[in-house]
């Protein structure tokens, strides 16, 4: 069985889930769902070692020590520093780069939980069969609910062990997710990829020339220190960024899906985490000196002084040291746009 190389993504600012994530601390590095990080789970997912290779990691100067210090117990772990961030596309070609061509890539965000981790596994080893194919597969996570914060993949025809992607469609509106939803051969895009390392490589020389030349000319003229490869800041910083959907998959004639249904979430605010965790029979869920009344699906927790909530429902309350966030659950959304969170 040729082995899958996972490739994991770990960056980002850590706005939206200020002020327990903050940007020299973000959520990839804290232990959110369960008692280890989510950096750390998105190793072990990978870490059987009969079906997956050590991993790479793409990270940037500013979380390094972070990915080094958490990667510890993950032999083999390979890491590369990206001189600046320029989005997922060139973040992908800088591993691709740095495998052999026929190497199979799996592509994984490092700030995502799955609470079915068979699941994802042996998806990762159906998407891998049709990457062996040359073709460019997405995992399309089966949808729970008429989400509009998610782009999505129509399903095509099929193919061995998943189908062709007919469309990507960017986030929708409501009602469009409701007939999505209805329709049933729709999928969330959960930025979970796997592809040949070569053929994902054409594709991008194909449909963003410069940024493969740029990236190519960063790998060769870059630097090993130990573990870590250090990319040539001059030819990266050259590189227009740009989403892998959009420099890539969205243009691809060669783009498959497979469906699958593993208790995913983002993470991607206060309202995701509560709905991560296990909570009581009111759908509470609480850290630290929390103490709830008549309360229902409250998210609270506190890493010091005492909270105590009355009579609300569809609330987060969280205490970080001298910050306190209160937010409705309809307004998560928003709580990157706090002038704390971006300035933090």
């Amino acid at each position: 069985m040729t082995k899958i190389h996972p490739v994991v993504l770990c960056g980002g600012s850590g706005t939206r889930l200020w002020p327990r994530s903050r940007a020299h601390n973000p959520k990839p590095f804290l232990p959110l769902v369960e008692e280890s990080t989510l950096f750390e789970c998105t190793l072990r997912r990978c870490a059987d070692a009969g079906r997956f290779a050590p991993p790479m990691v793409v990270t940037g100067v500013g979380h390094r020590g972070h990915v080094e210090a958490q990667a510890a117990a993950f032999p083999g772990t390979q890491v590369i520093v990206e001189p600046m961030a320029k989005n997922t596309a060139p973040a992908i070609a800088l591993a691709a780069y740095r495998l052999p061509a026929d190497a199979v890539m799996l592509v994984c965000p490092s700030d995502h939980h799955i609470a079915d981790p068979t699941s994802f596994a042996e998806a990762a080893s159906a998407a891998a069969r049709l990457a062996a194919e040359d073709w460019l597969v997405s995992f399309g996570i089966e949808p729970t609910a008429p989400e509009t914060g998610f782009g999505y993949i129509r399903r095509g025809a099929p193919v061995d062990g998943g189908f062709q992607v007919e469309q990507f469609v960017e986030k929708p509106d409501l009602a469009t997710a409701e007939r999505f939803l209805g329709e049933g051969n729709y999928s969330w895009n959960g930025g979970i990829f796997v592809f040949r390392a070569g053929a994902f490589l054409e594709e991008l020389a194909r449909h963003r020339p410069e940024m493969a030349e740029a990236v190519r000319r960063a790998v060769e003229q870059g630097r090993e220190e130990g573990a870590a490869f250090h990319p040539d800041a001059g030819a990266f910083s050259q590189i227009e960024g740009e989403s892998v959907d959009y420099a890539v998959m969205e243009n691809t004639v060669r783009a498959a899906v497979v469906p699958v249904s593993m208790g995913w979430s983002d993470i991607g605010n206060w309202h995701a985490l509560r709905d991560a965790r296990p909570g009581d029979a009111n759908g509470n869920r609480t850290r630290g000196r929390v103490e709830l009344v008549d309360c229902r699906n409250v998210l609270a927790e506190t890493d010091g002084p005492r909270i105590s909530v009355i009579g609300l429902e569809d609330v987060a309350i969280v205490v970080d040291g001298d910050e306190v966030l209160v937010t409705t659950m309809a307004g998560a959304q928003r709580v990157g746009k706090l002038s704390g969170a971006v300035n933090q």
